[in-house]
């Protein structure tokens, strides 16, 4: 029997430019089978980038950039593979990602990804990126205090209930009493790290001539703090990387 016709969504096309959401499928369990270090594991981060540049780089797939934070990760389309259909896009990017991910872990556990597909045309972009970015401040601030109460002795569903409900000033206060001043901690942290491809010029050697000869190439460039992207500067920078 013909299924073709029963296959309603393989077909759904969108335009870009778009951005593909992916999220860490009970990445909790993760964080327990490889005993990742709280609140922030600065080998996992480093794998996420991992993640990042090969996405941008050596899948195929070639978004303009990326966005990570925690297990998340944002890529931005302006042209789209797959003649847009989504939900090739959507399970080729997750399948890819989590693929490497696990490559990069070294894991014995099972990973996965979801994806969802945003369209962002106009001014979205730029509306997207900060509250993503808001998210991950939102995520490290709770990561901090949650992590601080369970080293004190409370379940993770004591320190859950704990902290719903505060303010971000008191989660602040609850930090800096323990010592921990949650605006300097590092800035991968807080802000997440933005990945975008880039040309740079690299030297080489012409084994004709003998002489050193200078090329384009594409890099990827990692600025060492991402900037806010609420500020001049920072939605300068995602409106040059989009052409918005």
């Amino acid at each position: 029997m013909d299924t073709g016709d029963r296959e309603i969504f393989s077909n759904l096309t969108i335009f870009p430019p778009v951005f593909v959401r992916l999220d860490g499928r009970a990445f909790h369990r993760l964080t327990r089978a490889l005993n990742l270090k709280k609140p922030f594991d600065p080998a996992f981060n480093e794998s996420m980038r991992s993640v990042c540049r090969y996405l941008l780089m050596g899948s195929g797939l070639s978004p303009a950039f990326a966005y990570t934070f925690s297990d998340e990760i944002s890529l931005y389309f302006p042209t789209l593979p797959f003649s847009g259909r989504v939900e090739k896009l959507d399970s080729v990017t997750a399948a890819v990602a989590a693929s490497k991910l696990t490559i990069e872990l070294g894991s014995a556990e099972p990973l996965a990804f979801d994806a969802r597909t945003i369209p962002a045309a106009g001014e979205f972009a730029v509306e997207y990126l900060i509250s993503r970015q808001n998210e991950a401040w939102r995520n490290h601030i709770n990561a901090y205090c949650q992590n601080a109460l369970i080293e004190e002795g409370m379940t993770s569903r004591q320190a859950a209930a704990a902290l719903r409900g505060m303010q971000s000033g008191a989660l602040h206060e609850m930090m800096f009493e323990r010592g921990i001043n949650l605006a300097e901690t590092p800035a991968w942290q807080r802000r997440g790290t933005l990945l975008y491809r880039e040309e740079c010029i690299k030297e080489g050697y012409n084994p004709l001539t003998g002489e050193t000869v200078q090329a384009a190439r594409t890099c990827i460039r990692e600025p060492e703090e991402t900037p806010l992207f609420s500020t001049p500067e920072g939605e300068a920078l995602i409106r040059s990387l989009t052409g918005a």
